[in-house]
């Protein structure tokens, strides 16, 4: 399912074609074009295999709110409202609980372990987990460690995704996703911040 031909970090930056944000962003038309491509590839797949739109989207639902980017989580939102009606309060609940302020974890390294924090390791509690699914509820969780507790991303933090019947190229999907999530939403938050934060002219200008 196709959700817009629009240039998703523009719709989701509030940027317009002409908008002097619209110009910035030409100036790097490569760069667009590789994540406009990247939205598609991870979130529109024509050939989804065992990683599900659905899930996908679900994935995209949580991880945008765990951001509190609010119009990113309505977009995505929406979408899995198409593909999957009864599945978004589900994961939008579940990301509430979620919720944290991050980065954490723990640095191996000797002259950066005084920089390491510790935070919550969340995983969604028993009813959660039995609506959502023991698939999906695995992604969730494994969407929060790479948000908050990136450093922490190692090998046994895969096991759950084994155990929950993630295949290999699915897990390696899901992890690009959550990537390219972090990405795309830091890139619409920032330019909406600029376009807030400064005149037109001075954009148009001076960036």
């Amino acid at each position: 399912m196709s959700t817009t031909t629009a240039d998703i970090i523009d719709l989701l930056a509030g940027i317009a074609p002409g908008d002097a944000l619209d110009g910035v962003r030409r100036q790097r038309a490569q760069a667009r074009e590789n994540a406009q491509r990247s939205f598609e590839a991870l979130l529109e797949p024509d050939d989804p295999g065992t990683f599900s739109l659905a899930e996908r989207y679900a994935v995209a639902v949580f991880v945008s709110q765990l951001h509190g980017f609010d119009a990113a989580t309505a977009f995505y939102g929406d979408v899995l409202g198409d593909e999957s009606p009864e599945l978004a309060p589900i994961v939008t609940t579940a990301a509430t609980a979620a919720a944290a302020t991050g980065p954490f974890g723990s640095y191996r390294e000797p002259r950066l372990e005084p920089e390491s924090t510790d935070g919550p390791r969340w995983t969604p509690d028993a009813a959660v987990a039995g609506e959502l699914g023991k698939r999906l509820a695995a992604a969730l969780a494994h969407a929060h460690l790479l948000v908050f507790r990136p450093r922490e991303a190692r090998s046994e933090a895969l096991r759950a995704l084994v155990d929950a019947g993630w295949d290999p190229d699915a897990i390696v999907s899901l992890s690009q996703l959550v990537a390219f999530l972090t990405f795309q939403l830091r890139v619409a938050w920032g330019l909406r911040v600029l376009a807030e934060a400064a005149p037109a002219a001075s954009v148009a200008e001076g960036v």
